[in-house]
């Protein structure tokens, strides 16, 4: 089981075999080099390839071992943050462009599966937009108005989404949408970005990274890939401190796979209008089902900021009784797991040159809950860039642009932000480390100092530092996922210390180096 992101397991990860790839052991030289091998990495990484780039790619983990591997897999443009909305901040033009490029990301998965024969479930289906209860009316009229407006003029307004278990009501009907087994998807682009010639290592930390005519990304075991571009493709980017910081807040959402009898909910995406709202897909033949096999339902909500939660169990129950009020065929629940969600205050990703101004470097993040289509249009956009050619989102996703617009939004999640920082005069969680329970982790108060303290399985302590590296926060135990998770930027730690997630890019300190309050990494 991979637990590099955390201790539960998505359906995708127990159905689905890995190809392995060396660690880095030399110096070496290309024209890109890609840090991250998730869906935004390795899509690059293989449009590149084929444009005749010399391409490396490097991941600290095995590929697609991060948010990649916890997606529900929805390709679909339409945007949880509402094309009326997208129209407010950024005009029809803008809007427009972004339901182009989003259809035009599952297009291009859809020719990547066929070109390279990639056995992914990939399915063309149909979704459906509906309101929850207490949502008003016109949402959906809005939105079928502004998604017109947008070039989506096959959208309409249906009596109600195809389910007999319960009655959604009127929905909106976004046609010629898909859904795919991700990793599945990724190990064969994995495959097929080294049939064209790249190069990808893994177990590979990637320590610092620095722009120039000559870029370099220096690795912790001190080699080096020297390149004439790179592709920072790690979620949340290692590179900024606070520009793109700033912009944007992390979500944690939770996901469960209920069984349901074969072929009882009809395989189309589902989607309600609640905050946090649901999200449902339908994988048919539970691979772990009894014969006959069943199919998967699966279902998503719950979301909270990063760190600011710790009710994994209540949240999952929750998502339980919301699925088997609707889903009322629905049997056991197999898979739980959760992932993180990197919301912008505008609602589109980051995708463009360095926001600090690096020379030929370019970031990816801000995947607002369309991880894999965004992840595929920085692999369309970014190849662009890096050879040179015109591209007409580019001004869209730019991560240097101001909407001016979304200054209220900005200032309130700095605000929330800047509220986190009070951990540092707030007590521990527990007086003592024998208060706590094996498998379990807490804050300790020493002294002027805050100590991370995790109890294994036999009892034995794990202490480091509690404060963040990236901009020193005080992380805060994820019970469900066994990790130290930062509420202030999302950067997240497994239950040793070691970093797990950006922004932050180095591990926890040792506890004995908590005293430096400004340490950074």
């Amino acid at each position: 089981m991979d637990e590099h992101s955390g201790k539960s397991t998505s359906v995708w990860t127990a159905t689905a075999d890995k190809p392995s790839f060396p660690t880095l052991a030399e110096h070496l030289y290309a024209d890109v080099c890609v840090v991250g091998a998730g869906i935004a990495g390795l899509t690059t990484a293989y449009l590149l390839a084929k444009a005749g780039q010399a391409v490396v790619v490097v991941d600290d983990g095995p590929i697609a071992s991060g948010e990649s591997e916890r997606t529900t897999a929805h390709l679909s443009n339409a945007l949880d943050d509402r094309y009326y909305h997208l129209e407010r901040l950024f005009g029809v033009d803008g809007a427009r462009l972004a339901a182009e490029s989003h259809s035009a990301a599952i297009d291009a998965i859809e020719r990547i599966v066929h070109e390279e024969k990639i056995d992914c479930d990939f399915a063309r289906l149909d979704g459906y937009l509906f309101n929850s209860p207490g949502e008003p009316a016109d949402v959906l009229h809005r939105e079928l108005a502004a998604a017109h407006r947008a070039g989506l003029e096959h959208v309409e307004l249906v009596d109600r989404a195809p389910l007999v278990s319960f009655a959604t009501g009127p929905a909106l009907l976004f046609p010629n949408q898909a859904q795919f087994h991700p990793v599945r998807y990724l190990g064969a682009l994995a495959n097929a970005v080294t049939g064209l010639g790249a190069r990808i290592y893994t177990g590979v930390h990637a320590s610092e990274i620095e722009g120039g005519a000559s870029c370099t990304v220096r690795t912790t075991h001190g080699w080096t890939v020297t390149a004439k571009a790179v592709v920072v493709a790690t979620n949340s980017p290692v590179t900024d401190r606070v520009t793109v910081q700033s912009r944007q807040r992390p979500y944690r959402t939770y996901v469960i796979g209920v069984a349901v009898p074969l072929g009882t909910v009809p395989k189309v995406l589902y989607w309600d209008t609640a905050d946090p709202y649901h999200y449902v897909r339908l994988q048919t033949g539970d691979p772990r089902g009894p014969r006959p096999a069943r199919d998967l339902l699966i279902v998503g909500g719950e979301d909270h900021e990063t760190g600011q939660a710790n009710d994994m169990e209540e949240r999952f129950a929750r998502l339980e009784q919301w699925t088997r009020a609707r889903f009322p065929m629905a049997s056991d629940v197999r898979y739980r797991w959760s992932g993180q969600v990197l919301e912008p205050v505008d609602a589109l990703a980051y995708i463009g040159p360095d926001p600090l101004g690096a020379e030929n470097v370019y970031i990816v993040t801000g995947d607002s809950g369309h991880g894999m289509t965004h992840g595929t249009i920085a692999g369309l956009l970014l190849t662009d860039l890096i050879c040179g050619r015109a591209n007409p989102w580019a001004r869209l996703y730019d991560p240097r642009r101001v909407v001016p617009s979304a200054a209220p939004e900005m200032l309130r999640e700095n605000a929330s932000i800047a509220s986190q920082y009070i951990d540092w005069i707030a007590p521990g969680d527990v007086r003592t480390v024998e208060q706590i329970a094996p498998g379990d982790g807490a804050i300790v108060q020493r002294g002027l100092t805050k100590v991370a303290v995790f109890r294994d399985a036999v009892g034995r302590m794990h202490e480091c530092s509690a404060v963040c590296p990236h901009l020193g926060g005080i992380v805060r135990w994820n019970r469900g996922e066994k990790t130290w998770d930062c509420p202030v930027h999302g950067s997240r730690f497994d239950c040793d210390g070691h970093v797990v997630n950006g922004p932050a890019n180095s591990d926890l300190q040792p506890a004995r180096a908590t005293a430096s309050r400004g340490s950074a990494g």
